[in-house]
Parts: C-alpha cells; sequence; structure tokens
C-alpha cells in the first residue's frame, strides 16, 4: 500500500535530469522520494534495461556521479541498517495476535518516507509483486557497478576499516543473540527433546559467543588489510580525482582469512544444531497439542537462521554481487509475508488444520463401513439414533412454547440437541449428518498414491465406501424417526385425545420445511455448522492435551481420594478418548439452537436445516393433521424436500472438511480427470455398489484376492535374495 501511494507522487520527469539535480543535501525525506522515484522510473519499461541505463549514466557523468555518491552516502551515514538486516521481516513481539495487529496496521495505514529505519524505507523502495521478477534477471556487469557505486558511498559515509561489512557484522550478532533468546525461552527450550535442557542452553549460547568471535577476527583482518584512504568532511561531495583515485589491494593476510572460515564453519554448524532442536519441537506439538503462539515462535526462530546464512554468505564471499542479489530478494520476499495477513493464518494455523484433521480421520475411520455386517450394523446404530432424534423433536416444540424469547428458545433448543447428541454418542449410534465431517479427512488420507492408475482405483473403493455408509446412515436414521414420530402422535391422540402440536403450528411447520421455500439454502448453512462442529472438536482436543487436564484429572489429589489411583487412571483414559466426541455434539447442538436467534438480531434471517429433525417434524405435522394432509400439495413438496436437505447437509459439510484436509496435508490432486474418469467407470460397472452392501460371494471373491496378492507379495520377497549372483550381495 505505501509503495503504491508514493509512485505516482510526482509528475514523471527525465532521468537524464533526475540523475543530475540528485539532492544530496536536502532532508532525508527529500532524498528517500529521490531513490523512490529513481526506481519508478526503472519499472516503467524494461526494467533491467533501465537500471543499466542508470549506472551507465551515472558511471559516464562525473557530475551525477558526485551528487548520486554524496547522496547515496548522506543516506548510508543516517540510515539504520539493523532495522534492515535484523528486524525486517520478523515480528518485535514473539505473539500470533500482536502480529496479525501489526500487519493489520500495516496494511491500513501508509509509512513515512521521513524515517532513519532502512526497514522502512525498504518497503517504500521496492514493489513486492513486480521487483522480485526483473532483480533475478541482473547480470553480474550491473551488480559489480552497482556494488562499486554503494562502496565509494559508504568510503564517505563510514571510516570503520570493515567498510560495508560493518553494519552487516553488527546484524549478524544482533541475529545470534536473538536466535540465543528465542532457543533459550521456556516455550520452546521445555520442548526441545526429551532430555534436560542444558544441552539446549549450551548450543544456543555458543552461537551468540561464536558470532561474536566472528566479529573480532573480521575486525582483525580489515585492519590489516586496510589501505590508507584520504580523509574527508561528511558534508562535501566527494571529488572527481577522489571517485576516480585507484584503491590498491593489501596484501592479503592468508593465516587470518583462514582462521575466519574456519570459524565461519563453525557457526554455521552451531546454527544447524540449533536449528535442528527447533524442528524437534514439532515433535513435542504432535504428540502433545499444538499452540499457535510456540508455533509462532518457531517460525521466527528459522526465519532468523535463514538470515544469518544470507548474512554470512555476503560477509564471506570476495564479491559478494550474487549474494547481494540473493539478499535483497529474500527480503522483498519477507516484505511480502510480512504484510500478508492470509499467510499469517496459513503457516501458524497448518499444523493445527493438520493435527485437528489427522485426530477426525482417525474417528472418521470409524464411520466408513467396508462390509456387509458393517453396513447392516450401521444401519442398526443410524436406527438407534432415529429413535432417539423423535423424542428430540417433540421436545423441541415443548420448550420453544415455553421461551418467552428468541434467545432462551434457542438456547433451550441448543440444548435440548446438544443433550440428544450425546445420549446417541454414548450409546454408540449414530446420527448421519455427524458422519461427513469426519469421514473427509479419512479420504484425505487415501489421496497420497491418487496419481496412479492403483492409487485412483483404491481411491474409488473409498468413495465407493464411503457413499454406502452415508446412505446407510441417513436411511437409518429416517426409517425410524418417521414412524417412531407418528406413533407418538397417535399415543398421544389415544391417551390425551389431542395431538402433541396444534394444528396452527403444524400448518407453520410445513409452510417453513417446503422445497419451495428457502430449504436448500438453509440445509446448505446447517452442513457450515456441522463442519464447524468438528474442527471446534478437534481444537477442544488439542486445547485438552496441550494443557495435560487429562494428567491433571489422573493425579489431583481430590480424584485419587474419591476414586482410587486405578479407577482416576481410567476416568482420565476415558476423557481422553471421548473429549473430541462429546466436544463435537455438545458445539453442533449448541449452534444447532442459538445461531438462528443470534443471526435474527443482527437482522439475517438464517435457520437450521437437519435432515432428521426436520423428517421429524413433517411427521409430526402429519400426525395433527392426519389422513386430509396426504392430499395438500403441501406435504409432498416438504417430502421432496428431505433428499435434498440431507444432500446439502453431507455435501457441503463433506466438501468443507476434505478441503481442510487436503490443504493441512499439502495433497495437491493434479490429475483429478484420473479419479473422476475411475468413479464414472466404477458407477457404470456396478451402480448398486454406491447404495447397497456387497453380496455374500462378492465379499468371498475379493477376499481371497487380497490374500492371493498377499502369497504374491511373499513369495517375491522370498525370491529376491536367491536371484543375485552367488559370491554377491544383493544391492540396497
Amino acid at each position: 500500500m505505501a509503495f503504491r501511494l508514493f509512485s505516482h507522487a510526482n509528475p514523471p520527469v527525465s532521468i537524464d535530469q533526475l540523475l543530475e539535480n540528485a539532492p544530496h543535501q536536502g532532508s532525508a525525506a527529500q532524498r528517500h522520494l529521490w531513490l523512490i522515484e529513481v526506481l519508478r522510473w526503472v519499472r516503467q519499461g524494461e526494467s533491467v534495461s533501465g537500471l543499466q541505463y542508470v549506472v551507465r549514466h551515472v558511471g559516464d557523468h562525473p557530475k551525477a556521479r558526485r551528487r548520486v555518491v554524496a547522496l547515496l552516502a548522506a543516506c548510508l551515514r543516517d540510515l539504520h541498517f539493523s532495522s534492515l538486516l535484523a528486524d525486517h521481516g520478523f515480528a518485535p513481539r514473539a505473539a500470533f495476535m500482536s502480529e496479525f495487529s501489526e500487519r493489520l496496521r500495516r496494511r491500513m495505514l501508509p509509512s513515512s518516507p521521513e524515517t532513519r529505519e532502512l526497514s522502512t524505507l525498504f518497503g517504500l523502495l521496492f514493489d513486492v509483486d513486480r521487483d522480485p521478477i526483473w532483480i533475478s534477471k541482473l547480470d553480474d556487469a550491473t551488480m559489480e557497478r552497482l556494488g562499486d557505486l554503494f562502496s565509494q558511498a559508504w568510503h564517505y559515509a563510514e571510516d570503520s576499516p570493515l567498510g560495508w561489512r560493518q553494519p552487516f557484522m553488527e546484524a549478524l550478532s544482533i541475529l545470534a543473540s536473538q536466535v540465543r533468546a528465542a532457543g533459550v525461552s521456556p516455550e520452546l527450550r521445555l520442548r526441545m527433546g526429551d532430555g534436560p535442557s542444558r544441552e539446549v542452553t549450551q548450543t544456543f549460547g555458543q552461537l551468540a559467543r561464536a558470532a561474536e568471535d566472528l566479529h573480532d577476527l573480521l575486525e582483525d583482518v580489515a585492519e590489516a588489510e586496510a589501505p590508507a584512504l584520504p580523509a574527508h568532511a561528511d558534508d562535501t561531495i566527494p571529488s572527481t580525482a577522489d571517485l576516480s583515485r585507484p584503491q590498491l589491494p593489501a596484501k592479503p593476510d592468508e593465516k587470518r582469512r583462514a582462521a575466519v572460515l574456519q570459524q565461519a564453519q563453525y557457526v554455521r554448524g552451531l546454527l544447524d544444531h540449533c536449528m535442528q532442536l527447533a524442528m524437534g519441537v514439532h515433535n513435542h506439538l504432535e504428540a502433545y497439542g499444538v499452540s499457535v503462539d510456540v508455533v509462532f515462535h518457531i517460525d521466527q526462530l528459522r526465519a532468523r537462521g535463514r538470515r544469518i546464512e544470507q548474512v554470512l554468505d555476503c560477509l564471506l564471499a570476495p564479491k559478494p554481487h550474487r549474494e547481494m542479489r540473493a539478499l535483497v530478494l529474500g527480503l522483498i520476499q519477507d516484505s511480502a509475508e510480512r504484510r500478508s495477513l492470509r499467510a499469517l493464518f496459513t503457516r501458524h494455523y497448518s499444523l493445527l488444520a493438520r493435527l485437528v484433521a489427522e485426530r477426525n480421520a482417525e474417528t472418521g475411520e470409524h464411520y466408513i463401513t467396508r462390509t456387509r455386517a458393517a453396513y447392516f450394523d450401521m444401519l442398526r446404530r443410524a436406527a438407534g439414533g432415529g429413535i432417539v432424534l423423535a423424542g428430540t423433536t417433540f421436545l423441541k416444540f415443548f420448550l420453544l412454547a415455553l421461551a418467552g424469547s428468541a434467545f432462551w428458545g434457542g438456547f433451550a433448543a441448543g440444548i435440548n440437541y446438544a443433550t440428544s447428541f450425546v445420549i446417541i454418542y454414548l450409546l454408540h449410534w449414530r446420527v448421519a449428518t455427524k458422519q461427513p465431517a469426519m469421514t473427509a479427512p479419512a479420504m484425505a488420507a487415501k489421496l497420497g498414491d491418487a496419481h496412479t492408475e492403483e492409487g485412483a482405483a483404491g481411491f474409488t473403493d473409498e468413495v465407493v465406501h464411503l457413499i454406502r455408509s452415508q446412505m446407510a446412515g441417513i436411511i437409518g436414521n429416517l426409517a425410524l424417526v418417521f414412524p417412531a414420530v407418528l406413533a407418538i402422535q397417535a399415543l398421544a391422540w389415544w391417551l390425551l385425545g389431542h395431538p402433541l402440536i396444534g394444528d396452527e403450528k403444524a400448518h407453520h411447520t410445513l409452510e417453513s420445511l417446503t422445497l419451495l421455500g428457502p430449504s436448500v439454502f438453509f440445509a446448505a448453512f446447517t452442513g457450515i455448522l456441522l463442519f464447524t462442529s468438528s474442527i471446534f472438536a478437534g481444537w477442544f482436543e488439542n486445547w485438552f492435551v496441550w494443557h495435560r487436564i487429562d494428567s491433571a484429572m489422573q493425579w489431583h489429589p481430590r480424584s485419587q481420594a474419591l476414586l482410587g489411583p486405578e479407577r482416576a487412571a481410567r476416568w482420565a483414559a476415558w476423557w481422553r478418548r471421548n473429549v473430541s466426541g462429546l466436544a463435537a455434539n455438545v458445539s453442533l447442538g449448541l449452534t444447532l439452537g442459538l445461531v438462528p436467534p443470534i443471526a435474527a438480531f443482527f437482522g439475517l434471517p438464517l435457520e437450521v436445516r437437519h435432515v432428521t429433525l426436520s423428517t421429524g417434524q413433517i411427521a409430526a405435522a402429519l400426525g395433527t393433521l392426519g389422513l386430509p394432509a396426504l392430499n395438500d400439495p403441501l406435504f409432498w413438496w416438504c417430502m421432496a424436500a428431505i433428499p435434498l436437505t440431507g444432500l446439502f447437509n453431507v455435501g457441503v459439510s463433506f466438501a468443507l472438511a476434505l478441503r481442510v484436509a487436503l490443504r493441512s496435508r499439502g495433497v495437491r490432486v493434479k490429475d483429478r480427470s484420473r479419479l473422476w474418469k475411475a468413479m464414472g467407470r466404477r458407477f457404470l460397472r456396478h451402480p448398486f455398489s454406491f447404495v447397497l452392501p456387497p453380496s455374500k460371494r462378492q465379499e468371498a471373491r475379493e477376499a481371497a484376492e487380497r490374500a492371493q496378492a498377499l502369497v504374491q507379495l511373499e513369495n517375491a520377497a522370498e525370491a529376491a535374495p536367491s536371484s543375485t549372483p552367488e559370491g554377491k550381495p544383493p544391492r540396497a
């Protein structure tokens, strides 16, 4: 944003006039705006040729050269290099939310060219979208001439024997100290491996000391090899004679240079060890839960490690033109990432999303039926869930009649739903619409080998199993909820002499659930809520594991006193196994009840359409209105909405969960046509396999084929060693 604000601030002028009138004695803002204008001119045409023309013009015209060198010297003298080399692209505070606020501020508010921070000026100079393309194409000759220009400017800006290497060494010391501080922080130190933290403290401490020793060695080499340079005043323009005077290189001190290279290798070795220790934190997070702030700490530490490598490359290269170009490109990339809110969320939530997806995948395997027996078991479990939801339907009507306000009515409905879902979960029954969000990560795990024909065929088998399982769940739910609700209505007519809901409520129910209304849209919205509940379940399980709640429950003195050691251990293990399922069902119930009244408060007419609950409500309306309702077209429009409601409940939830699972695993399905063709062939050859379970004969044939394939693999493995020539070992 800041670059675009200053890219067209002034009317265009000729580049020759711009270079001949460089404001070397102007204010800092005027000098910085001049640099911005020069780069803007370079971008107007072919950028590489434009920069080559600028460098050539400055070299061929003494007046322009003297003014440009003086301007660059003034900029180098006033700017803080550490803000670019040691701080650019890094968060000042290692906290996720503070970094989010900082990035939001950078996107909303422009930066000022009146600054002493080179990092701020760098963001104003370069366009992160276009500049990396042409900078990467710059030839070595142009980079060398640019380097000579900046070396002359640096000579008139500072008298340090290290020259331009002085700020690089300062940045190296700062970066090493920052890596040490991050590595020994309790957030990372206590999670780097299972052993004592003494190794971590020593390794990161040695890195900072080794960087300081390298600084001292470079200063010794610079002082020993520095040629005698003429004195100059800071506010004078360098003369043509000064700029053209050749500087004879001093005789190299090979012994000191060898010591520098040896110390640099030692620094690299320590840095590599530190990065390996930091990567060990990921293993701890996968086993004991993820913290976004800890992931942010790790990313910042690794980014500083990469910056140390880039700075070392520049310091050790005899002619660091290519290394400087790579450093500039890296700094531009860091600018783009530091400005992107999407990159922040994508990077730091990816590990959490992957763990959520993997835990849902483990749960989702239980929802996929692959055999005939598992199919009918799913039908029985789904039928049990339909019976419970039949009672949920009438309890919803009762609670809505009692509640006085929309919020408390929604809250009561949410408690009703949550209680019913938890009961179904504890009884190991099934709610069909809970399956997709759990099964999608399991499907994503099968896509790793989808680039081959065998992998596509295996994935097609999983799709068939999944669709068949979904059908079994929905059929089991609906097959029991409809007659169960009608039976309860009939019992109410017989015992009470009237149905459990009135005629007005029954008519209103049919009018709200008809296909001619927004039921399909509300069903898709309900699919989003189903997906959200699965994500919340994974997050809550991660929170449970991260804070070791199960361990606290097991070893708390009150748990030990009330339950005893063995029962306390079993109690904690039960919560560890079931915390995700309980969180998913409770969150789903509460969202189904509370989201509509909360949305209505903001003027959003949103409702939920759950296929099983909607079917129960239609059955309740039929039980009130009786057989004449069968002659009403409105009733059949409601019945027609049931399959579409189920389709959008299942489809939206599954699609969102599959997308998260694919992105979190880094799976990219490049050849989707292979998967579609494989599923099309399966549908044409065996269309009923998507709905009906395999026959006993088919199961026996598939089992025989798997056994035969296993025998062939074992025979091939046994024959492999014997096929090698005698006296020669088999190749690894």
